[in-house]
């Protein structure tokens, strides 16, 4: 059998890319959250600086319906696509690129739909109680309680918008994922614990 993948999706707050790094850890495999930014950034040419900012995020399909001929330019898409599906389709090919390499953890950014037909994947999907959320990105970005709720609806909303723009499947459903694991119930090195055991479960 080939070699396994963890793919993690997240609500904001929930702490998923820190799930998945302290995985990755433990398990002694390699871990790409905002590594991938950097990396798409190296293979397109284009700064890191704006590449982040369409991290993760679609443009809509009703706004773009044709190529942008004012698209930025970049090496691996050239112009006139728009740069939210230049990033995609860069990200898209470094994930199987890298996963290609051997056992690691992906976070975000389609990875359990892009690799579905490719490696024996553990999809999970990390959540969290509001009240978790908001007390853990208060304390991050120092913010009020108010704008940290303002920042889960709207991050929240464009990760949907994103993973239901380039795949058939729903964003934080069972029946995209393996495992919903809600943290606030479980508690960080249970979450931890779970994702383990299904890594290192052999299929019969």
């Amino acid at each position: 059998m080939s070699h396994k993948i963890i793919t993690i999706g997240r609500q904001f707050g929930s702490g998923g890319s820190e799930i998945g790094e302290l995985t990755a850890n433990a398990l002694g495999i390699p871990f790409y959250d905002r590594e991938l930014i950097e990396m798409a950034s190296q293979e397109m040419g284009i700064d890191s600086f704006d590449l982040e900012r369409v991290d993760e995020t679609a443009m809509s399909r009703f706004r773009i319906l044709r190529p942008d001929p004012a698209a930025a330019i970049n090496a691996v898409t050239g112009y006139g696509m728009p740069l939210n599906d230049s990033m995609y389709l860069t990200q898209r090919i470094l994930i199987e690129k890298l996963a290609e390499k051997g056992p690691c953890v992906f976070v975000g950014r389609c990875a359990d739909v892009i690799l579905k037909d490719r490696h024996p994947c553990v999809n999970v999907f990390i959540c969290a109680s509001k009240k978790d959320r908001i007390a853990r990105i208060t304390e991050r970005y120092f913010i009020s309680e108010r704008q940290a709720a303002e920042a889960i609806r709207k991050v929240d909303r464009k990760r949907r918008f994103y993973y239901e723009s380039y795949t058939d499947a729903e964003w934080g459903s069972i029946d995209s994922h393996q495992a919903l694991l809600n943290v606030s119930m479980l508690g960080k090195e249970r979450t931890i614990q779970i994702i383990k055991d299904m890594y290192l479960h052999e299929e019969n």
